[in-house]
């Protein structure tokens, strides 16, 4: 089977699916849905993993579109290849715990269609080699995301989240498509491989509008500083969604973007010290958010903006290869951490950490694969979370200001102690809260959701030792100096590299001082918020950002409001203004092919 085509199956399947389900069985039979969901998302998966050996830096599908638009093309390089096959494998096993997650939901066609159409746009935004298409992909992510987080549409908080992050992202999605249409209007195309060559033939001016674009995009859609609001409030969608935004897709993506394009951008004065101080500023905040939060999926979603920071942080150090191996990690083992509390969530009915606590007896399947995920994110030996953490950390200890580094170091220990204050108070200690609701209805995790638990731990225990044909897709897309490694990098180099690495003994250290503290005041970690006081209610508001993205938010809906009265209910004047902007815009692209 030829390259073009397993692209084509990795994303056009999961949209097949969408429309099968949406206008095949759709609220008719719910086995149906869930057995086409699964094939349509498991096959795509198998597609993308095909591609993994035929991945080369080259075009092999285009679709002339001609005009302003130019050519959709398809450049499955070893960096696309990569994540089209997380966005697909990972978005697989999400899919497999929903069937028993979502069981009995009576909205579950539109669950699933918006589910495989999520993946199948993820899949697209990594393989094309259009940086218009690439918009129109990363557009159609935003758009399943709002849908998803506001599943639950009669539930208010839902549907403010999904408006917030809605928002929020298209900060991005703007920048984007302004990037998008400067590239075409200076370069005369939307191929990324021809803004990477000719990236230096540019007005320094407009390169510099470009990379900090860029920056502001990638920041708003991996929800990092000083976007970082949106994606806990994103926590309202069922759970298996936002295994599949916080591991999978969405928020991937602003990485991605930041690899992609760093050849380009990496030599604009201030851009990489920007990336690594938005990286810096990510983790460590969302840290400190994660130890006083009380909500179970709401320390996982700051964990996960934190640990993006670390990857924003390493592209800013000039490794490529250890941004996204730790992207490869985090996606194991944050899947596993979400999954894993959604079956605690789906067996006891809440995701407060003060009303559980001694589940693990109840439990022991989900307390087994979850503490599985916990010290891969905490970075302890052997699991696949140390490697790429200290892969990370040793880029930034060579390729960045040391003071950035020691905070990085700090975060490594925040990470610790909220994460074992997360595992002790869900699954160890004496059941708390006033109904001991945890302790009368917990049991294990089903059929369906323990084979997706058990392939996660399995793959949180093991992909770490993918670094060498790993660092080889990286090196085939980028070049040697670009992965930030003199060659590619095989498994014992690796090992050698990271057990002889000063920062890895440091990082150890702290992370033990760390779980050392909060062994020794493990019966104070549920009241923690209320002792840190200050600091407790700074977290809880975001810094003072919380206010900022809320007035954002505002505004824009106040302007969408005052807006409504062109909405004159006619449908004949609807498409004269919508085609009457197209005209105006295609017109304004003309005059700048023409200049």
């Amino acid at each position: 089977m030829t390259s073009s085509v397993l692209v084509a199956l990795t994303i056009g399947l999961p949209w097949l699916g969408a429309l099968c389900i949406s206008f095949g069985v759709r609220d008719r039979s719910e086995r149906a849905q869930h057995a086409l969901a699964i094939l349509f998302a498991v096959t795509s998966g198998l597609a993308a993993l095909a591609l993994l050996p035929t991945a080369a830096n080259a075009t092999i599908l285009r679709i002339p579109v001609g005009g302003v638009f130019g050519d959709f093309t398809f450049n499955p390089d070893g960096l696309g290849v990569f994540l089209a096959s997380v966005a697909t494998v990972v978005g697989s096993l999400a899919v497999i715990f929903s069937v028993d997650y979502m069981r009995g939901e009576k909205q579950l066609g539109r669950y699933y269609a918006l589910v495989l159409l999520f993946i199948g746009a993820m899949a697209g935004l990594a393989l094309t080699g259009s940086i218009l298409l690439l918009f129109i992909f990363w557009e159609i992510t935003a758009l399943c995301s709002y849908a998803l987080i506001s599943f639950y549409n009669d539930d208010p908080k839902a549907v403010a989240g999904g408006i917030k992050a809605l928002i929020m992202t298209q900060i991005g999605g703007v920048g984007l498509l302004v990037g998008a249409l400067i590239v075409y209007a200076y370069l005369g195309g939307y191929d990324i491989s021809l803004l990477i060559e000719k990236a230096n033939t540019l007005p320094p001016g407009v390169l510099n509008v470009l990379a900090f674009g860029f920056l502001i995009a990638a920041a708003a859609k991996s929800a990092q500083f000083p976007f970082q609001t949106w994606l806990p409030d994103a926590m309202e969608a069922p759970t298996p969604v936002s295994a599949l935004i916080h591991a999978a897709t969405m928020v991937n993506a602003g990485v991605y973007l930041l690899a992609r394009f760093y050849p380009a951008f990496a030599p604009v004065p201030g851009w990489t010290m920007a990336v690594m101080i938005v990286g810096m500023l990510s983790a460590l905040l969302t840290a400190i958010m994660a130890l006083v939060a009380t909500d179970l999926k709401r320390v996982l979603a700051y964990s996960t903006v934190s640990q993006l920071g670390y990857m924003v942080y390493a592209v800013g150090a000039g490794s490529i290869l250890a941004s996204q191996f730790h992207l490869l990690s985090h996606a194991v083992f944050k899947a596993l951490l979400f999954l894993g509390a959604g079956a605690v969530i789906h067996a006891i009915g809440t995701r407060d950490l003060r009303k559980m606590g001694g589940l693990g007896r109840q439990m022991p399947l989900i307390r087994t694969t979850f503490i599985i995920g916990a010290l891969a994110l905490v970075g302890i030996p052997i699991l696949n979370g140390f490697w790429s953490k200290e892969m990370v950390l040793e880029a930034g200890l060579s390729g960045g200001p040391a003071w950035i580094w020691i905070v990085m170091l700090i975060g490594a220990g925040l990470t610790a102690l909220y994460t074992f204050r997360v595992v002790w108070m869900v699954f160890f200690g004496a059941p708390r809260g006033d109904d001991n609701h945890g302790a009368t209805h917990a049991h294990d995790a089903t059929h369906a959701m323990r084979f997706a638990l058990v392939v996660l731990a399995v793959g949180a225990l093991t992909t770490w030792l993918l670094i060498g044909p790993f660092s080889g897709l990286i090196a085939s897309s980028f070049g040697a100096v670009a992965a930030g490694q003199p060659h590619e990098l095989s498994l014992t180099e690796m090992i050698a590299e990271v057990v002889t690495a000063p920062a890895t003994g440091i990082a150890l250290i702290v992370i033990a001082l760390a779980i050392g503290a909060a062994w020794w005041r493990r019966d104070k970690l549920t009241a923690l918020g209320n002792r840190l006081g200050w600091l407790s209610r700074m977290a809880t508001d975001s810094f003072g950002f919380e206010w900022i993205n809320r007035t954002i938010v505002r505004g824009t809906q106040a302007i969408a409001g005052g807006l409504r009265v062109t909405q004159t209910g006619a449908l004949n004047w609807n498409i004269l203004g919508i085609v009457g902007g197209l005209i105006v815009v295609l017109a304004i692209l003309a005059m700048g092919v023409a200049r």
